[in-house]
C-alpha cells in the first residue's frame, strides 16, 4: 500500500470513529499533497509525499512557537497534535549513532575537508536522510565535523 493510499484509509477510519481532530488533520494533509500534485502536474510517490508532510511538521513547530510566545496555548496545542497524527507516515527517526556514521560516510565520499565543501556532504546526505533526521541538526553535525578537521 503507497503512503497516500494509507492516508486515505487513515481518513476513512477517523471518519468512521467520528475522531474529528484526526480527521480534519488528515484532511490537510491531503490537501497539501493535492495541492502539489496540480502544482507540479504529477502525481506524488512516496518520497515526494514525505517532503510536503515534513514541511507542514516544520510549519506547524513554527506555528506553535509563535503561539506560544503569543500566550495562547490552546492554539499551540491544537499545532502539536496534528504534527502527532502527521508524524506517523513519517520513516523512523536515525539514531545519533547512525546518523553520525552515515556523515562520516558522506564526508569520506566526498572527500571534503573544509567548510567551503559543505555543499557536497549535505548534497549527499539528503537524499539519504529525507524525513529521517532533520536537516537543521544535520547540518549543525556537519558543519562542527568540517570545522574540527
Amino acid at each position: 500500500m503507497s503512503l497516500k493510499e494509507r492516508i486515505s484509509q487513515d481518513m476513512k477510519d477517523a471518519l468512521r470513529a467520528r475522531d474529528q481532530q484526526r480527521l480534519n488533520a488528515i484532511r490537510f494533509l491531503l490537501a497539501a499533497i493535492q495541492r502539489r500534485e496540480v502544482d507540479t502536474r504529477t502525481t506524488l510517490d512516496d518520497p515526494d509525499i514525505i517532503s510536503v508532510v515534513e514541511k507542514l511538521i516544520k510549519q506547524s513547530r513554527d506555528a506553535a512557537q509563535q503561539f506560544i510566545d503569543g500566550a495562547r496555548q490552546d492554539l499551540a496545542d491544537k499545532e502539536n497534535r496534528e504534527i502527532a497524527v502527521w508524524e506517523a507516515y513519517m520513516p523512523a527517526q536515525l539514531t545519533d549513532d547512525e546518523l553520525d556514521a552515515l556523515i562520516a560516510d558522506a564526508l569520506a565520499q566526498s572527500g571534503a575537508a573544509s567548510m567551503k565543501e559543505m555543499g557536497k556532504v549535505m548534497g549527499v546526505l539528503k537524499p539519504q536522510l529525507q524525513g529521517r533526521a532533520d536537516m537543521g541538526q544535520v547540518s549543525a553535525k556537519v558543519k562542527a565535523k568540517l570545522s574540527n578537521s
